[in-house]
């Protein structure tokens, strides 16, 4: 970790890693503070005020897949900077201790504004406001040394500082997302990197732009050239993918809902891709659970606050078993396609079983 003069950084371990002591997934970036206003009758203008029915304040960036991860039960390890003021307290506390992130290699400065993010949702669309300043050291440098770790995530195109070369020499799988492009030059070089990844997980829409094609089928025909397994996720068409090593080639189709906000739905497709990996499953079945975990998660609002735990999965499991049981033949369709999660989902029914939390800035003086 580089040496600064900011604060003294706590410290946050998980209770227990993954196997060999190994975190299960890592990753590194920018930590925001999302306040998110739902129930708007319209957006904002300007010389108006709007009242909002609900409001929720939660991690956002990069906590959006750690959260998702550790709430799958991966032991998971997240760098970035945070900040003195009363947000990072919060993110702090709400990463570590109610999701039981690792952030022994994340640390925290002086005199350094969290950044902010509000997002106001309407009409299944939203509007968002940001304010940030960039951090006293790269997000990257604080990442020099990676832990060991079965997996990591990495931003395809952003400044590595290293210490990817580093996690993959340790035998780290790489799992790789890129980001918008808001100069809209879709650089052909971002693609450069990608040979070193086991397995790229971009948007459909991203994937097309990167590789010059019309189609998502095409540019994921171009991407597999490049790297072992590609999925292409594509919203409500579900998502496509090419595992080069085993052969299979896959369309799985999205979960049928009623998306509400589809904020960290790639997050959580990605965590649910490694957690399957970890557990040895098919590209299909792979593919499925991450339908499944971000279709479960676009159902609620706000990021990180969405992302399900194995005792949503549960739930969502056993009504759609009872719903094919009474003859429901969408449901019976879910059955057989999500069948081999029984026993997993065994492994995780009950009361102590991971659920999505209500984490908001206001909870004590709600309480």
């Amino acid at each position: 970790m580089t040496e600064t003069t900011g604060v003294a950084p706590a410290v946050a371990s998980p209770d227990a890693d993954g196997p060999g002591g190994q975190l299960d997934v890592i990753m590194q970036g920018t930590v925001f503070l999302d306040i998110v206003f739902t129930g708007l009758p319209s957006l904002p203008v300007a010389g108006t005020e709007i009242h909002s029915e609900g409001m929720g304040s939660c991690p956002g960036g990069v906590a959006n897949l750690a959260v998702a991860s550790s709430r799958l039960g991966m032991s998971t390890g997240l760098s970035a900077a945070f900040g003195d003021d009363g947000y990072a307290d919060f993110l702090w506390t709400t990463l570590a201790e109610q999701e039981g992130i690792d952030l022994s290699h994340s640390q925290r400065f002086e005199n350094w504004h969290s950044p902010v993010t509000i997002s106001m949702a309407h009409n299944r669309d939203r509007a968002m406001l940001t304010h940030e300043h960039p951090p006293p050291v790269p997000a990257a440098e604080l990442f020099d040394e990676p832990p060991l770790a079965r997996t990591a995530v990495v931003n395809v195109g952003s400044d590595s500082g290293g210490w990817v070369e580093k996690a993959a020499s340790n035998g780290t799988m790489l799992f790789g997302d890129v980001g918008w492009d808001p100069t809209g030059e879709w650089s052909t070089d971002v693609l450069a990197e990608i040979g070193r990844l086991t397995a790229f997980l971009p948007n459909s829409g991203e994937a097309m732009a990167y590789t010059r094609t019309e189609d998502p089928r095409a540019a994921l025909m171009e991407l597999a050239e490049q790297v072992p397994v590609v999925v292409v996720t594509c919203g409500g068409q579900g998502s496509i993918g090419l595992d080069g090593i085993s052969g299979e080639e896959e369309w799985v189709p999205a979960l049928p809902v009623n998306a509400v906000d589809a904020t960290g739905a790639g997050d959580v497709f990605a965590a649910a891709f490694i957690a399957g990996t970890l557990r040895g499953w098919s590209l299909k079945h792979r593919m499925a659970f991450g339908n499944l975990c971000s279709g479960l998660a676009v159902q609620q609002v706000g990021g990180s606050l969405a992302a399900p735990g194995w005792g949503d999965i549960a739930d969502w499991h056993a009504r759609t078993v009872q719903r094919s049981a009474t003859g429901s033949r969408p449901a019976h369709a879910l059955r057989h396609t999500y069948e081999f999660l029984d026993d997993v989902v065994a492994e995780h029914a009950g009361s102590s079983a991971v659920r999505r939390a209500s984490a908001t800035i206001a909870r004590s003086s709600d309480a």
